[in-house]
């Protein structure tokens, strides 16, 4: 996706919601790839860290919050920064957005708050985080905006490959199945793109979206 506009997520500050699975996923995959990963939150608030959440912050988050069941204000206690009671990370200033907690957490306020504070990328992690008025400003601001029934197919597309490896009898590496991923997400992306200039010359996005996903499966595409 960001590829489009020839942008580097390298060093790019993002703000990232929940402290999960998903969240702590995200924020690994965003260390890896060089960004600078500076929120995360849970029910009760949200931290955040300037210099960023690196790989030993990061371990000290899955010990925090999968073994000892505690919350995320204790990472601030640990580190010494900023922790907001009560609220959710979306007014920090940074480049992108990664809602991975809840449902409905990004409402229009929140979105016009992130374009306001020049982010210019949301992908959805959790299910549905983004309310329709929410979407509705991403797409007025021409922000780089990825549903989450894209940006979060990788779980469902890795069970499957998951099923593969095992009605073959097959084993491959972390690096294999990676780029599986990867290649299937490319796809994601360019059936995307496609039903999206569609659409903007008339056609009926949702009709575009059915008949996409019925090719993908394989299946008859009707009359």
């Amino acid at each position: 996706m960001l590829k489009t506009r020839s942008i580097d997520l390298k060093g790019k500050r993002v703000l990232v919601s929940g402290s999960g699975n998903v969240a702590q996923y995200t924020v690994e995959k965003l260390i890896q790839l060089g960004a600078v990963p500076v929120t995360l939150s849970d029910s009760d608030g949200y931290i955040y860290d300037p210099d960023g959440i690196d790989a030993e912050k990061l371990a000290y988050v899955k010990e925090l919050k999968n073994v000892e069941r505690g919350r995320i204000r204790e990472y601030a206690e640990e580190y010494g920064v900023k922790y907001v009671a009560g609220a959710r990370p979306w007014g920090e200033k940074a480049d992108i957005a990664l809602p991975s907690a809840t449902q409905n957490e990004i409402d229009g306020d929140d979105a016009r708050t992130l374009v306001a504070n020049g982010v210019f990328a949301v992908s959805e992690g959790a299910n549905m985080p983004s309310t329709p008025e929410a979407i509705k400003v991403f797409q007025e601001a021409g922000l780089l905006y990825a549903p989450g029934k894209a940006a979060n197919a990788g779980g469902v597309a890795v069970s499957g490959l998951e099923m593969s490896q095992n009605s073959e009898r097959l084993r491959w590496s972390s690096e294999e199945v990676d780029a599986k991923l990867h290649s299937i997400m490319n796809e994601i992306h360019l059936m995307l793109s496609v039903i999206n200039r569609i659409s903007e010359r008339g056609a009926d996005r949702r009709l575009c979206q059915l008949c996409a996903w019925r090719k993908r499966c394989g299946l008859p595409q009707g009359g």
